[in-house]
């Protein structure tokens, strides 16, 4: 499997590939990837456990206590606890939220997927959807899996982020173009 150098450059890519190369030994890949999801959503949701993995003056201990505990709540595999253990021992859990989001790239680098987050003024419906994801398929030509988000400053269009490429079709940047081009 060939992943980006990008990718495992950054510490928190390779903290990423071991845990996927693990993962991938056991058979383990889509668990990890729900569990940190979960853990994803925990830290969006909670300022607690975000300040906590931000904080230099927790000790190890007490971190690892406290994601054990949080690992505890969410139900997590053993593979992921073990983890969440190893980056509190390192003082690394500041590195989980990128480690996170490293992991989801490479396990869709190995499902031979890629992940578009679309940003629109106005939520998607069910068909537009699945269009734009055709369209991108066809692009990209790989399966594409989309992650949506709502900004309604963009006035409408669409801004689509494949890996480091950016589609910006926004009304704003076109906007913005015309206005700069209106100056010169």
């Amino acid at each position: 499997m060939e992943i980006s150098g990008g990718i495992t450059a950054s510490l928190s890519g390779r903290y990423a590939s071991a845990l996927f190369d693990l993962a991938n030994e056991q058979g383990f890949i889509a668990a990890v990837e729900g569990d940190l999801e979960k853990v994803g959503a925990a830290l969006s949701e909670s300022a607690d456990l975000t300040a906590l993995i931000h904080n230099p003056q927790v000790s190890r201990e007490a971190a690892a206590s406290a994601v054990g505990g949080v690992a505890g709540l969410l139900g997590l595999s053993d593979l992921t606890k073990n983890f969440l253990g190893v980056l509190a021992g390192n003082r690394r859990l500041s590195a989980l939220p990128d480690v996170i989001r490293a992991f989801a790239q490479i396990a869709a680098a190995h499902r031979g997927e890629a992940t578009a987050e679309v940003t629109s003024a106005h939520p998607l419906d069910d068909a537009q959807l699945a269009a734009l994801a055709e369209k991108l398929k066809v692009r990209e030509g790989k399966d594409i899996k989309l992650k949506t988000n709502v900004d309604p400053d963009i006035l409408g269009g669409l801004v689509v982020k494949i890996g480091s490429q950016m589609i910006d079709s926004s009304i704003r940047t076109r906007l913005n173009s015309l206005a700069m081009a209106m100056k010169a």
